[in-house]
C-alpha cells in the first residue's frame, strides 16, 4: 500500500512539477500531503490472498528457473 501511495505522489506531483530548489520540492510534497489528507479514502483490497500467494509462487518458480 505504501508503494502505491508513493507512486501516486511521484506521478501526480513530483514528475508533474518543476522545482528549482529542494525547498520548493519539499513544499510541493507537503502541499500534496495536505490536500490528500483533507478527504482521505480507505484502501480496499480487491485481490484475494490465495490469488496473491499463487502469483508469488509462480514468480518465485520463474526466478529459480532463470537462475539454472
Amino acid at each position: 500500500m505504501i508503494e502505491r501511495f508513493f507512486r501516486d505522489l511521484t506521478t501526480r506531483r513530483v514528475r508533474a512539477g518543476i522545482f528549482k530548489s529542494v525547498a520548493q520540492l519539499e513544499t510541493a510534497i507537503a502541499d500534496y500531503l495536505y490536500h490528500h489528507n483533507t478527504q482521505p479514502k480507505p484502501f480496499i483490497w480487491t485481490a484475494k490472498a490465495a490469488d496473491i500467494l499463487a502469483k508469488v509462487t509462480r514468480a518465485n518458480a520463474a526466478l529459480l528457473k532463470s537462475r539454472n
